[in-house]
């Protein structure tokens, strides 16, 4: 009895599809990972404001904990939508497989429904740029009310702090500049 030692299409394709559904399950933990990262250093922020000794300890560092949080946001995104990119890729190539692009719908051929996708995904990158910015604004907000006499004396901190969170949201929105464009024009 002769086996196949190869792998039929049909579950390549299903394992790649696996993959890219996993991929797009860490963009969503990644938004939860940024959101925790968030409401942890808010909360550090107020609990330290009823230190004894709160005038020794320099608060003004945890407003970089925002966007160090903002940055590694932008950059597990970018990951993510550089691995999706190469997985549709690799799916296209698959509904591609003896012209079956040209008779079947084909999602990730087809740029009708590969940009469809893509539009739904910039929602997102959207809701990304929005809670960093909503994130890294509520942490300065925090640190200006609470101790704006630390603030005061270090003022170049709270502008690191807005340049990086700046760069984060531009990165965020940069993001779909590198996802998945179908190379095939509608069949």
């Amino acid at each position: 009895m002769a086996l196949s030692t190869y792998v039929d299409a049909n579950y390549r394709f299903i394992a790649a599809y696996q993959e890219v559904n996993a991929r797009i399950a860490q963009r969503q933990q990644a938004l939860i990972l940024y959101t925790t990262l968030v409401v942890s250093l808010l909360a550090a922020l107020v609990a330290l404001q009823s230190t004894p000794r709160i005038q020794e300890i320099p608060v003004e560092w945890l407003a970089l904990g925002f966007p160090v949080a903002s940055i590694c946001l932008a950059c597990l995104n970018f990951k993510t939508e550089r691995a999706i990119t190469h997985l549709r890729h690799f799916l296209s190539a698959l509904e591609q497989l003896q012209d079956a692009h040209k008779s079947l719908p084909s999602y990730n051929t087809d740029a009708r429904w590969a940009e469809g996708a893509n539009h739904a995904r910039r929602f997102q990158d959207w809701a990304a740029a929005v809670l960093v910015t909503g994130g890294n604004g509520l942490g300065l907000g925090a640190i200006f009310s609470i101790y704006h006499t630390r603030v005061a004396e270090h003022w170049i901190i709270p502008w690191i702090t807005v340049g990086l969170t700046v760069g984060s949201v531009i990165a965020l929105l940069a993001i779909p500049r590198w996802g998945y464009k179908s190379r095939v024009r509608n069949p």
